[in-house]
């Protein structure tokens, strides 16, 4: 299968290519803007591969799109291209609008073009998947509550309302024109190759310069936590298996407050890479100024995929957390040049 990636320099998007080159006989095609959070040394140990390419495209042009369709001819789109960070999103929404629902309707109807200009068995194979977040739905109340693919849309920041809007559009091209279109929205991701302003990356790299470790209010938000490489398995699941029109939420059964996250962490450091002084890392933690509309709680009821596509994370938060942390500890120089943008002008030919 001939496989169109968008985003796939991104943190959930470069899992999705590592782990279509590393475990099938796909070819790959990853298009990415490459703003901040793209970086393509997450993609370095598939980069030599036949199988995989790579071309700098924003979704958001629509002759390059359409040139791309004409000569790669993909059997399948998988669209992770996203700006997904909530606290930029606050400070700055129009280039959440400009390429969570602009872009997507651009690629919406570049597919669309092109699908209907493939044989019918072609047409019937073809499959666009959307991938989304749980931050769609909003907050839960309750503890006990759990967000499923009909959970009504309540949206509480400008990203979450762009990706909203977004999912409302995939819906809308398969119900009006037939592109068959499948929707998933997951829970929390972490794992290695973490853009270092996220959560679990930050705090990490945090601790081991001796800086403040920034908790928002309390730390009480709770969240789902679901470990990329499980993520990725999950979305090739989808594109390969799952029904058109479907939608499937994708979560890690893995419920905790950010604050109990941080400790966590900071234990698996304090065994790790011990403090000179030995001090714990929980003495750097930090309470800050709560988010504006930050919600409390969110919760994947991942039953559904479980099911119909016989599905489950692999990774505990245990076991999870312990991998990336060692994967950090592992890859500082990853984290350097990622920062520096070092090694994406080394690909890319370009000067600092």
């Amino acid at each position: 299968m001939k496989v169109l990636v968008t985003g796939g320099a991104g943190f959930i998007g470069s899992a999705v290519v590592r782990y279509i080159i590393k475990n099938t006989k796909d070819e790959v095609l990853n298009i990415d803007k490459l703003t901040y959070a793209g970086n393509l040394e997450s993609l370095k140990e598939v980069d030599p591969d036949s199988r995989y390419q790579f071309k700098q495209i924003d979704i958001c042009d629509a002759e390059k799109l359409t040139q791309i369709f004409a000569e790669f001819k993909p059997e399948a789109v998988m669209h992770l291209a996203a700006e997904s960070h909530v606290d930029r999103s606050i400070d700055g929404p129009a280039e959440f609008i400009t390429t969570n629902i602009v872009g997507t309707y651009n690629l919406l109807e570049v597919t669309r073009k092109y699908w209907l200009g493939l044989s019918e068995q072609q047409q019937q194979q073809f499959r666009f998947h959307h991938i989304s977040t749980d931050e769609v739905y909003g907050d839960l109340e309750g503890t006990t509550d759990l967000f499923t693919e009909t959970t009504a849309y309540a949206p509480s920041s400008p990203y979450s309302a762009s990706k909203a809007s977004s999912d409302h559009l995939v819906r809308a091209w398969q119900r009006t024109y037939g592109l068959p279109t499948i929707v998933t929205n997951c829970s929390n991701n972490y794992g290695p190759y973490h853009f270092p302003e996220k959560l679990i990356p930050l705090v990490i790299l945090n601790a081991l310069d001796g800086k403040p470790l920034p908790i928002y209010g309390k730390g009480n938000q709770i969240r789902d936590w679901l470990f990329v490489e499980d993520h990725a398995r999950a979305l090739y699941k989808v594109v390969t298996e799952g029904a058109v029109g479907e939608t499937y939420n994708i979560g890690g059964h893995n419920e905790k407050q950010n604050i109990e996250v941080v400790k966590t962490i900071c234990k698996i450091l304090d065994e790790l890479k011990p403090q000179i002084s030995n001090q714990s890392y929980e003495t750097l933690i930090t309470f800050v100024k709560d988010r504006p509309g930050h919600d409390l709680r969110y919760a994947i009821d991942a039953s559904k995929i479980a099911q119909d596509l016989a599905w489950k994370p692999e990774e505990t938060f245990e076991t999870g957390i312990r991998k990336t942390v060692e994967w950090y500890l592992n890859n500082l120089e990853w984290c350097r040049r990622v920062q520096d943008g070092s090694y994406q002008r080394e690909r890319l030919g370009v000067s600092a």
